[in-house]
């Protein structure tokens, strides 16, 4: 038996490791080509590492950093991430802790619409989305955190209420008899019970938020903000042609942030989610 689980350990480590070398290859692919001269990438050479005559240096990253005002397309997609992500952490733990612990009609309808706000597709609502949101001047970076809410709720809902069930509630009524109203109760006890669940929300949420290409484009005015996914679509020189360098250094400069927030708190994902989906 302990041959066989050996065996079995063993197939199953080598195939997670080639999914997990399949699955980083795209990565590494786009960093030896954000190094490589525009002539290397655009042949056979793309799928070489850099030599002395492809190597272009940091030439590209400070193309895409100078030639196409990456620098506020970053802070516009900072600003949009960090204002969705606190305001769902927010307000949806919030409403997770009135739906868990007020037993009636009314919290019972609001937890099955949120769960069934997961199941419906963004294209159903994308068109009416856009008209809705520029006639109520939500299509600004400063203000497009609401839009945002409405959509990450479904699963930030689901997963904190999970986690509440889970909180005994004889800590809650010590607290309310030691004097504590019901928002003193939630923000100096509860908020922090639900630390692990608050940052692998806030994880999942932020990766979304970061990497999303197409509500941004159909709501935000192009002309005036991108955000650095939109941007990179705008690395066409004359004709069309595309400056692979500058966009595959901007890729880079994209991915990298959002790989080091993850690998950061990959323990906290496991445990929220856990704790959201089996608790209670």
């Amino acid at each position: 038996m302990r041959e066989k689980n050996r065996a079995g350990k063993t197939v199953l480590s080598i195939l997670l490791a080639a999914a997990a070398i399949l699955w980083l290859y795209p990565i590494f692919m786009i960093l030896i080509n954000s190094v490589k001269k525009e002539s290397a990438i655009s042949t056979a050479l793309a799928f070489t590492l850099p030599d002395s005559e492809s190597f272009a240096g940091l030439a590209n990253y400070v193309d895409a950093i100078t030639s196409k005002g990456f620098l506020g397309s970053l802070g516009y997609s900072t600003l949009i991430t960090l204002t969705s992500v606190i305001a769902i952490l927010l307000f949806c733990s919030m409403c997770a802790w009135y739906i868990t612990r007020v037993d009636g009609i009314i919290s019972k309808a609001l937890y099955y619409m949120f769960v069934f706000s997961m199941v419906v597709p963004f294209q159903m609502v994308m068109f009416t989305l856009s008209q809705t949101a520029d006639k109520l001047k939500l299509n600004t970076p400063f203000n497009i955190w609401i839009i945002y809410l409405g959509f990450g709720a479904g699963l930030a809902v689901f997963m904190f209420c999970g986690f509440v069930k889970s909180i005994p509630i004889e800590i809650e009524e010590a607290a309310l008899i030691d004097g504590c109203s019901p928002l003193h109760t939630f923000f100096l006890i509860d908020m922090h019970i639900l630390k692990p669940t608050m940052i692998s929300v806030g994880i999942l949420e932020a990766m979304w938020v970061w990497n999303d290409y197409l509500l941004p484009t159909l709501v935000l005015d192009i002309k005036k903000y991108k955000t650095v996914p939109m941007l990179i679509q705008y690395f066409r020189g004359s004709y069309g042609k595309v400056e692979m360098g500058p966009m595959m250094a901007c890729i880079m400069l994209t991915v990298i942030p959002i790989i080091i927030v993850y690998l950061a708190g990959q323990k906290y994902i496991i445990k929220g989610v856990a704790a959201g989906a089996v608790k209670g």
